[in-house]
């Protein structure tokens, strides 16, 4: 399985921006997404399951991202809404075949390889 995270970029704050990963191969079970700003822990944003009915979020982004997935496309998407500053970081997808939405790095078997996102003040 690999994963591609694309999307990121430059947005003033309050702005939006939405994130995507495609997957090939096989379709994971559970994927989410991470962030890592310079000098910090990667930090677990969202999450969701196969059916794309659970959703679990990071608490500093609860109400302003939203996480969905696309399984006939092998996609799944972070809208992200209200940003601001603090959410400038690299955002990572992550997936797993095993059910059950993790919130730590080690969860996770495959990782993308980020896409940057910037928000300006």
């Amino acid at each position: 399985v690999q994963l591609q995270a694309s999307g990121g970029g430059l947005v003033q704050a309050g702005g939006s921006l939405r994130l995507a990963c495609a997957a090939s191969g096989r379709t994971v079970s559970t994927m989410a997404w991470f962030r890592q700003a310079p000098g910090q822990e990667r930090e677990f944003v969202a999450g969701i399951n196969l059916s794309g009915v659970r959703k679990e979020y990071g608490d500093s982004v609860k109400g302003r991202f939203i996480i969905s997935r696309l399984n006939s496309r092998n996609s799944m998407y972070l809208q992200m809404n209200s940003l601001e500053p603090e959410d400038t970081a690299v955002y990572y997808c992550a997936g797993k075949f095993q059910p059950g939405i993790s919130t730590t790095r080690a969860g996770y078997t495959y990782w993308g390889q980020g896409t940057l996102v910037t928000v300006s003040s």
